[in-house]
């Protein structure tokens, strides 16, 4: 249980990096602050579910192209878990938005080299 909220603490703070670094994420702005972490929060946990269920398939369909490009597939891989986040985090009425694939491709890297530093830092209990 730990270790989940840990993750999920490391994915609103590597989205939040995201969000602050790029004009092209967003997050509401006419908010409370609180009501903008909770969001933040949600969309953590969206992005992490989407990064358990969805992205393992993706890149098991993908595996040619991954041996293909020597892995710099998983940078289109990242964008597309970030789009897919923005789209359910759309459909849940959450106000986080991610304006297009090269945005989503900056913001993936961005998301993953956050979230490794994060997670170094952070201790890591089961």
């Amino acid at each position: 249980m730990t270790n989940f909220v840990v993750k999920t603490l490391a994915n609103a703070a590597a989205l939040a990096v995201a969000i602050w670094l790029l004009a092209g994420i967003t997050l509401d702005d006419q908010s409370s602050l609180g009501r903008r972490a909770l969001t933040l929060i949600l969309v953590a946990l969206v992005f992490g579910l989407v990064n358990i269920v969805v992205k393992p398939i993706v890149k098991f369909f993908s595996l040619p192209l991954f041996i293909l490009t020597l892995g710099l597939f998983t940078l289109v891989v990242n964008a597309l878990m970030l789009l897919l986040t923005s789209w359910l985090a759309e459909q849940l009425d959450l106000s986080f938005h991610v304006d297009g694939f090269w945005t989503a491709v900056l913001g993936g890297l961005i998301i993953s080299v956050v979230s490794w530093a994060v997670n170094l830092a952070l201790p890591d209990k089961s």
